[in-house]
């Protein structure tokens, strides 16, 4: 196929996907990972889509990615990944999840589970496992976001503050390849998911490939302090550096 015909079709694939890595692009489009890189310089000079270290993608650092798109996106990625994390949860449990398509699937992933208090402060998670009589689901208090059903606000980190649980499942929306920062988009959530972390005795971070190398500006803190990482897909090279210098479990999801 044509250069243009390669870089239109490189714009609907980064646009689909949110974003995608080198690697995928070279694949998919049988041509080396030099052809690529020139394709994603000369695209994102021409600010149609975003270069990052390693991919690109199309969104903004400030705006994330509407929640019809992100439940659609990397879904199959998701399932499996909720599907591990659920293993490791005994039954009996008490557990924090929070905002985001990744955690919702693990909600899903938990209804054959029994006895399980589960403190949210995600409506659609609570909806999914209100279903169950021996759960005890627990909403926190807060401003209820229009766009995705998440809660938020100082109200909502005042009583996830009240709880100690044994784990804290949490999502994320990008991690930063060089230094592990864990990224989201609205500094209160992240303020949320901090609580999260700090009252859970167990963190599991729920990310497939994509959040590797994606962009936004709100620091939520870092990879390094989760204690399980469960992704489908080998994190690249420095992250695993770090979970390995940190003792933090990493699970491939296939």
């Amino acid at each position: 196929m044509g250069q243009m015909t390669r870089q239109d079709q490189i714009i609907k694939v980064v646009r689909d996907k949110g974003y995608v890595s080198i690697e995928e692009l070279a694949a998919q489009f049988n041509v080396t990972p030099q052809t690529i890189r020139r394709d994603i310089n000369t695209l994102a000079d021409q600010n149609v889509i975003r270069r990052h270290h390693g991919g690109a993608s199309c969104e903004s650092s400030t705006t994330n990615v509407d929640y019809n798109t992100r439940q659609a996106l990397q879904l199959d990625a998701k399932k499996q990944i909720a599907k591990h994390i659920a293993k490791e949860i005994p039954n009996g449990a008490s557990l924090f999840i929070n905002i985001g398509t990744t955690t919702e699937e693990v909600a899903r992933a938990l209804l054959q589970h029994q006895n399980l208090k589960i403190i949210t402060n995600n409506i659609n998670v609570a909806s999914i496992l209100r279903i169950k009589e021996d759960f005890n689901v627990i909403v926190a208090g807060g401003t209820v976001r229009s766009r995705d059903g998440g809660i938020i606000g100082e109200a909502t980190v005042d009583f996830i503050n009240q709880f100690r649980v044994d784990y804290g499942i949490i999502g994320i929306s990008a991690i930063d390849q060089e230094d592990g920062s864990l990224l989201d988009y609205d500094y209160q959530e992240v303020r949320v998911a901090q609580s999260i972390i700090s009252n859970s005795r167990e963190v599991f971070l729920a990310a497939d490939h994509a959040k590797f190398g994606r962009s936004a500006m709100v620091r939520l803190g870092n990879i390094t302090q989760v204690d399980r990482l469960f992704s489908d897909a080998q994190p690249p090279k420095s992250i695993r550096a770090l979970l390995k210098e940190h003792s933090v479990k990493f699970e491939l999801c296939e």
